[in-house]
């Protein structure tokens, strides 16, 4: 599957993601303080697992960092 995220492509192995799979995939580490939209529209947290991608969706992934 080929898929847009952050006007970058990206090829993974599965005929198949959610929107947790790919967060699994892209941050296992640290999934708090992540904001997950598809086509411009958020996607709440307690619909990762259940929000399935295709590849003509435009994803973007914000992640929040600490500063001062």
């Amino acid at each position: 599957m080929e898929l847009k995220i952050n006007n970058q492509s990206k090829h993974f192995e599965a005929e198949e993601l959610s929107v947790q799979d790919l967060l699994d995939l892209e941050f296992p580490e640290k999934q708090n303080g992540i904001a997950f939209a598809i086509n411009n529209s958020v996607i709440p947290k307690t619909d990762w697992q259940t929000t399935i991608l295709s590849e003509t969706d435009d994803i973007l992934i914000i992640t929040a960092t600490q500063g001062g």
